[in-house]
């Protein structure tokens, strides 16, 4: 079986899918930014146990890399990592944007832009969809303002949940568009290798908000 499941938003989405054809047997997302750390574990009990299996029926694990804010991505990554370890299968990480990409049903070019709070988005360009639903990624991940892409966006449908808190902003109609990365749509696109994998690893784009100590500082009278 495989598990798949991504943090990186203010939606927890857990999926359970057949490993070959990408079929979904159970699912849930939850909608909370700021419990993370409480909602994952449950969901994947809650759904493991919807599908019928338990922990060593599982053969890959597919996880959200982002971007995303720190601590919720942190929650889905050391999941993904532990209990890959534990059982001694493969974890995949994808790009959260490239999800979300994946999950657009128009036949253009389409952005994604999430919610990178401090005002500002992270974003991806996409081309079409190629006959097997994949989309090749043109530009980005990177965070911005979305006044300072408003240009690059322009004239493409934007999806994501950055699209509708900065409609405005962007210039957008953003009626009817997927806000969350879908962990259905994780473990459909592992599953048949429409999605690119990439090493489990955090993708945050920004720079820590801390920095290492230059060492101690003399208290002595200069």
């Amino acid at each position: 079986m495989l598990l798949a499941f991504d943090t990186s938003s203010a939606a927890v989405t857990v999926a359970v899918a057949d490993p070959v054809s990408g079929a979904v047997l159970a699912s849930s997302s939850t909608v909370d930014a700021l419990r993370h750390g409480e909602l994952l574990a449950p969901a994947i009990a809650e759904a493991m146990a919807a599908a019928g299996c338990i922990p060593r029926d599982l053969t890959k694990i597919a996880v959200g890399v982002g971007p995303g804010p720190f601590t919720g991505l942190r929650v889905g990554l050391v999941t993904a990592r532990t209990m890959a370890d534990v059982l001694e299968i493969e974890v995949a990480g994808v790009c959260s944007l490239d999800i979300l990409a994946r999950q657009s049903s128009l036949t253009l070019p389409v952005a994604v832009a999430t919610d990178a709070r401090r005002k500002e988005i992270y974003w991806a360009l996409y081309d079409g969809p190629a006959a097997d639903g994949s989309r090749r990624r043109l530009e980005g991940p990177a965070v911005d303002r979305p006044a300072d892409v408003a240009h690059v966006l322009a004239g493409l449908p934007v999806i994501g949940r950055g699209a509708v808190l900065y409609a405005e902003a962007l210039g957008l109609d953003t009626s009817d568009v997927p806000e969350y990365p879908s962990a259905e749509v994780l473990a459909l696109g592992v599953a048949t290798g429409t999605l690119p994998v990439v090493a489990p690893d955090p993708l945050y784009l920004r720079r820590p908000d801390v920095t290492m100590s230059g060492g101690p500082k003399s208290v002595l009278p200069k």
